[in-house]
């Protein structure tokens, strides 16, 4: 299936009155490179270590057997780091095997789809997120700017995993991202050829330390600490041809549902981003470089934390150990992760974030 690009690839400027306006791109056939390659692509492990998998039929088949790589294949990363063109050669082997020679997807342990990422990017391009409901002002570069940090790659979680709460910290918080994996090398790539170098999208859950985070950006650099601990990645990745009924004006528009212990707190538009994918990968790669497996995320989809929660009046609160945190995203799946306990707990850690003064004490 080809992305249709009969409709231009916009991106948002930003008019006098602080409106969005929209500022389309000529058609452009970066999006037709994806063109025959719609697939689940999974790490999946039957017991003898990670491998990479497709997903046909709720059965997985094994990359690196369809594709004769002896050596086997770890992950997803490892598929799209194969030279010559691997998502349509895997496409193109998978038209003479039967689905029945895999394995039953319910035997497997699904792993993050990327064990280790060379880089992962997280944005923040979703208006309502990053001025927090209108309770803050956002500079003028915000507007100008697809701003990112850098991650973790090494605190990757895979879905079903036990994430353990950090043991510096006494506010953890979700963040329901879209996750963007780069299929291939490229360095200084421009808005209108974005989604060729964009192999799928998988779910990526920003865990949060928000009082490590508050109390380390006080010197306006970060986050850092705050964002170290873990990020959870899945369930697989999904092609982008697969998702192109989805995909508008350069953005992914998807249905993004969250529940905590099966209450929901979260349900929105994936595709209320400010800035568009393109843009994002645009910036990143100026005078810089990605390459297969990197992990950009977009940002906290509108209502994707646990303050936004509790700002619409839903009965959110800082998880806890055994919270059952699940996302739902139209086309891509569900991304569960259980709160596992606290490790090594030091109550005189000497680096936790001081307690908010209560409103009484501030005056």
């Amino acid at each position: 299936m080809a992305i249709d690009i009969s409709e231009s690839q916009g991106i948002i400027s930003r008019s006098c009155d602080n409106k969005p306006s929209l500022t389309f791109l000529g058609p452009s056939d970066a999006l037709d490179a994806r063109k025959g390659t719609a697939m689940k692509l999974c790490s999946y492990d039957s017991g003898n270590g990670s491998r990479a998998g497709v997903i046909v039929a709720e059965r997985v088949l094994d990359v690196a057997a369809l594709l004769g790589e002896q050596g086997g294949l770890r992950d997803v990363r490892a598929l799209l780091e194969l030279p010559n063109n691997p998502l349509a050669r895997l496409q193109s082997a998978l038209g003479s095997v039967s689905a029945a020679q895999g394995l039953q997807l319910a035997s497997v342990r699904l792993r993050a789809p990327i064990l280790q990422p060379p880089t992962v990017r997280d944005f923040m391009v979703y208006e309502e997120h990053a001025n927090a409901g209108g309770t803050r002002q956002l500079s003028d570069a915000w507007y100008r700017l697809p701003i990112f940090y850098f991650s973790n790659p090494l605190r990757i979680f895979g879905p079903e995993d036990a994430v353990p709460y950090p043991s510096a910290s006494e506010e953890l918080d979700y963040e329901l991202e879209l996750g963007a994996v780069i299929g291939r090398e490229g360095s200084n790539i421009t808005e209108a050829d974005a989604f060729s170098y964009i192999a799928g999208f998988t779910i990526f859950n920003d865990w949060s330390c928000r009082d490590l985070q508050r109390d380390e950006m006080e010197v306006r650099l970060g986050p850092a600490k705050g964002k170290d601990a873990a990020t959870s990645l899945g369930p697989w990745l999904v092609t982008t041809d697969e998702l192109a009924p989805h995909i508008r004006d350069g953005r992914l528009h998807v249905r993004c549902t969250l529940k905590v212990n099966g209450v929901q707190w979260m349900d929105n538009n994936g595709g209320l981003m400010y800035h568009t994918w393109g843009a994002m990968l645009e910036r990143a790669s100026r005078d810089s470089r990605i390459v297969p497996g990197d992990v950009l995320g977009g940002g906290t989809v509108t209502g994707g934390s646990i303050g936004e929660a509790i700002r619409n009046g839903l009965p959110a609160r800082y998880l806890q150990p055994g919270d059952v945190v699940e996302m739902a995203v139209e086309g891509i799946g569900v991304l569960r992760n259980t709160i596992a306990p606290k490790v090594n707990p030091d109550p005189h850690y000497r680096y936790k974030a001081p307690p908010l003064e209560s409103p009484a004490a501030a005056r």
